[in-house]
């Protein structure tokens, strides 16, 4: 086999790897969780119970003591309503945290994959502690629809820019 060279006579360079993304999951806890049973306090609604839920999620991330350890929290509120008599049926809030080691992100993507890859980890977790907690506070397991943290991500970095267009200041939390 005869030996490559390009052009000008000199050895093809090796061609550069690029560094390869590690993550690692070193915990989960749940940092602050609530539900309310409100039919439970006030009494059932009168009449037909259609509900209706809505989900909130919002996302913070942040650096740890440790080399390439960073903590991120999602924090989800579900809210069922009555959609005859918009009376709550039942609230549940969960702040779930992951404690994360991250190497060979380069920097300007690091803010990305802290608030997408690692709550897409967390999620299927967030999912079943939020189905459990609706079905022990007495309603059908509430399994919640898999989250978009692309699309979350993207809504956020718009928020942002509108509000520095609007000369407000922007928080460092994703909502």
């Amino acid at each position: 086999m005869a030996d490559e060279t390009t052009p000008n006579g000199t050895a093809p360079a090796a061609p550069t790897a690029a560094p390869q993304v590690r993550m690692q999951i070193l915990a989960q806890y749940i940092r602050d969780l609530s539900f309310e049973n409100a039919v439970a306090t006030k009494g059932a609604p009168q009449g037909e119970v259609q509900p209706e839920i809505t989900v909130q999620v919002s996302l913070d991330a942040r650096k740890r003591a440790g080399d390439h350890q960073y903590e991120v929290i999602s924090k989800f509120r579900v809210t069922s309503t009555n959609k005859g008599d918009n009376s709550t049926l039942f609230l549940a809030e969960l702040d779930y945290g992951g404690v994360f080691m991250i190497e060979g992100v380069p920097e300007e993507q690091l803010h990305a994959f802290l608030m997408i890859e690692c709550p897409r980890m967390l999620f299927p977790f967030v999912r079943r502690i939020i189905a459990d907690v609706t079905r022990d506070g007495g309603f059908p397991p509430f399994n919640m629809d898999p989250v978009d943290f692309v699309a979350l991500y993207r809504q956020e970095l718009a928020r942002r820019a509108q509000a520095q267009q609007a000369g407000a200041p922007a928080d460092q939390r994703l909502s």
